[in-house]
């Protein structure tokens, strides 16, 4: 038996039709690339502490922690939004739209990553105190808001995957 993969062209249709709103669009971005930058920051930080990996950044003996580069993110999204935002001339570009919005996600998961840190004013991520709170926060966060605002895209998706296995499934038993 052979599944049939849902198609580009049916998946694009779908994603345009759950995200004809711009914001929605947004907000499912934001959540989607926070919810996988999470997970590669959780990878990575795992890595080096097993002694893996090239990631760990110092200058002049300090390290810098991952929270900075997304403080610097956000930072840069938020000037950015306040160049772009000009009721005068029209609607923003979508695209930058797109971009602000895995920008957001990506440097909101780096910074809430580290939100113990910042609580504490100590490295505890390694301990039960800064690792528990945060990976329930951000985790439970991250899973909540790509539900809420992709829910019906990917359970459209789920149905058409379950569609198109229902069709090859048949193709397959007429075929015996």
């Amino acid at each position: 038996m052979r599944l049939a993969a849902p198609r580009r062209r049916t998946i694009g249709n779908l994603y345009r039709r759950y995200f004809r709103e711009p914001r929605r669009e947004r907000l499912f971005i934001a959540s989607l690339v926070f919810f996988v930058t999470f997970g590669i920051t959780r990878l990575i930080t795992h890595a080096i502490r097993g002694g893996m990996g090239a990631f760990h950044v110092s200058f002049h003996g300090q390290h810098v922690h991952h929270l900075v580069w997304g403080i610097f993110l956000l930072l840069a999204v938020g000037y950015v939004w306040m160049v772009q935002t000009d009721p005068g001339k029209g609607q923003p570009s979508p695209r930058l739209g797109r971009i602000l919005a895995a920008v957001y996600g990506f440097g909101a998961a780096l910074t809430l990553d580290e939100f113990a840190l910042w609580l504490n004013l100590r490295d505890v991520y390694w301990e039960h105190q800064g690792r528990a709170s945060i990976d329930a926060v951000a985790l439970f966060g991250a899973l909540v808001s790509a539900g809420l605002w992709g829910g019906p895209f990917l359970r459209a998706v789920v149905r058409e995957t379950v569609r198109l296995f229902r069709v090859s499934w048949r193709r397959s038993t007429r075929r015996s």
